[in-house]
């Protein structure tokens, strides 16, 4: 059984939004077309069952739907993690077939509350996207938040708003505790950072009956990721830090980096399981 079921392919860091949480890749070029289909491949040798291309924004990257069919092609699960701001009637026209997840970022219910640490609009942004995904019910669909001082009170309205829409898709909520790590050394944490006790209670606080929240504090996300980057070095984010071994396609044993960077490979696994795919009739 492989060590890594799922890799974060970060195949830009060109975002349309600015979010003070964000761990993503800043001003970091992107490799070109071809190598980036060589980091597909790789992947897929790896014996990983799952690829998520994720950003910054993919959409911003041109050849997305290359990378996407390449995926698919290669007998990987397809997740595309956006901020839905650039999703479109046509590109899931094109290339929904091949799309097994579709995650959206929402910080609030309300624009009001999105508008905290969103741009003005994105709310209406991921509604609309939801939208179009329900005209794709073969794609699952992953709505996630971070919990921030911002939100906290918020999330509550959240699950009752994903309750309400009745999405076509199979759909998952992800509530994530907002971790002090990001690129950006110029972040003021103690104005967005909740504590373990506040997360705690606010998932004691939030039961559904339809709808499947997975919970993801502080604990959790350490050494859970394995991500690509989009200069195609290899990262698995240990604390607040990103630490690189090194460009991924020349990387000899994956293995053996991945226990000297005290990656979890079973809590990884487990949080895979959080989503499993079920099957499209192929």
């Amino acid at each position: 059984m492989a060590t890594v079921a799922t890799f974060d392919f970060h195949v830009t860091s060109e975002c349309s939004q600015e979010c003070a949480y964000c761990w993503g890749p800043q001003s970091i070029e992107a490799v070109d077309t071809a190598t980036a289909l060589a980091i597909v491949a790789r992947i897929a040798e790896s014996g990983a069952t799952r690829i998520v291309f994720t950003g910054g924004d993919p959409m911003k990257r041109e050849d997305l739907g290359v990378l996407i069919r390449a995926g698919r092609d290669e007998g990987l699960e397809v997740a595309l993690s956006t901020t839905g701001d650039l999703l479109s009637a046509g590109f899931l026209d094109a290339h929904g077939d091949e799309i097994d997840l579709v995650s959206l970022p929402l910080d609030g219910a309300s624009e009001e509350v999105s508008a905290r640490t969103k741009k003005t609009g994105h709310f209406d942004s991921v509604m609309a996207a939801l939208d179009l995904l329900a005209e794709h019910p073969s794609i699952d669909v992953k709505v996630a938040t971070p919990v921030t001082r911002h939100n906290i009170d918020d999330v509550t309205n959240i699950v009752k708003l994903l309750e309400g829409r009745h999405q076509p898709n199979r759909l998952f909520y992800n509530v994530f505790q907002a971790f002090p790590r990001s690129m950006d050394a110029g972040v003021a944490w103690d104005d967005l950072i909740v504590t373990d006790s506040e997360f705690a209670a606010l998932r004691s606080r939030i039961q559904s009956d339809t709808l499947v929240i997975n919970w993801l504090d502080h604990e959790t996300l350490d050494r859970l990721y394995v991500m690509v980057f989009p200069d195609g070095r290899l990262t698995v984010p240990v604390g607040s830090a990103f630490c690189f071994y090194g460009q991924f396609l020349e990387i000899e044993d994956l293995e053996a980096v991945l226990v000297r960077a005290e990656f979890d490979s079973a809590k990884h696994r487990r949080h895979a399981q959080g989503w499993q795919r079920e099957s499209r009739g192929e």
